[in-house]
């Protein structure tokens, strides 16, 4: 078993990569799956949820390296994460298999984004706050999975299905 990511680790590393695209190119803002290899870095695979909407994407994911996605998450003051934590609830199964969420208060994070893009609108380092619900993955074996995502905080909903093709090496 591979040693999981840090709360501060995984949602600082998760954020920066989503805050590295501008908005029509951006993971998060992506209606099929055409963008999930957007700015994938080594180490780990993310996979997004959305800005609030329903979508069905297919991806393919590498081989032997492991994923990581949240159900519903935010970043801001620790004010917004107290009251946004509150109401977070979410679920995820892979293969029809219920996964476990990591239910993550506010954690202090650091974040380097592009200008343009629709997390932070502005480019540089941020220093900000975290919390979520989060799963993190072992490698996906070779083959065929799907992967469904729901959360939400509020009136907040996310509503992801995943086409997940990892490829053989």
């Amino acid at each position: 078993m591979r040693t999981k990511l840090s709360a501060a680790d995984l949602q600082g590393r998760w954020w920066t990569w989503a805050a590295s695209s501008v908005s029509d190119s951006n993971p998060v803002s992506d209606q099929d799956g055409s963008l999930c290899a957007q700015g994938q870095t080594a180490g780990i695979w993310f996979l997004a949820g959305t800005f609030g909407e329903t979508v069905t994407r297919s991806c393919t994911v590498p081989t032997a390296v492991p994923v990581a996605f949240p159900l519903v998450n935010q970043i801001g003051e620790p004010g917004d994460c107290t009251a946004f934590m509150v109401s977070a609830r979410g679920s995820a199964s892979l293969d029809g298999r219920s996964l476990k969420p990591e239910r993550y208060e506010a954690t202090a994070v650091q974040i380097s984004a592009v200008g343009g893009n629709p997390i932070t609108q502005n480019g540089g380092r941020f220093r900000t706050e975290a919390c979520g619900l989060w799963v993190q993955l072992e490698p996906l074996a070779p083959g065929s999975h799907t992967l469904s995502i729901r959360g939400s905080s509020g009136s907040f909903a996310v509503s992801v299905d995943y086409k997940l093709q990892v490829s053989a090496s």
